[in-house]
């Protein structure tokens, strides 16, 4: 299952979340593409395009965005609306705001879209 992280404008975020999983244990052998934009934004990193490729990956996934969200949230100042970017799971034609979630909510998440009959790892 292929699932894509998009920077929402912030780069340094999506950037930042791709370090956390190269060094978090349970995700750093995910497959991670950085996914960068054409045109005027060329070389600007807009996403990360990343493999899950069972039931363990998801969960591992789901643990590390969610720490890596509340670590965020925890180094942030100023109001709880400037949220940090890398908060939008695109899988196929599903879009979702994944920033709020739990690890298992977000896991229940992942289990469900790869469920939906969209393409796999090769999407």
């Amino acid at each position: 299952m292929k699932v894509r992280i998009l920077a929402d404008g912030d780069e340094e975020s999506l950037g930042d979340l791709q370090s956390w999983l190269s060094a978090d244990p349970g995700t750093a052998r995910l497959g991670v593409t950085e996914v960068a934009g054409d045109g005027r934004t060329m070389g600007v990193l807009e996403a990360l395009d990343i493999i899950l490729g069972n039931a363990a990956d998801m969960g591992s996934f789901a643990l590390a965005y969610a720490s890596w969200r509340s670590v965020k949230r925890d180094e942030q100042s100023g109001p709880a609306d400037g949220e940090a970017g890398a908060r939008t799971l695109v899988h196929g034609e599903s879009t979702v705001d994944i920033g709020h979630l739990t690890p298992e909510e977000l896991a229940d998440l992942l289990r469900r879209l790869n469920g939906t009959g969209a393409t796999g790892a090769d999407e």
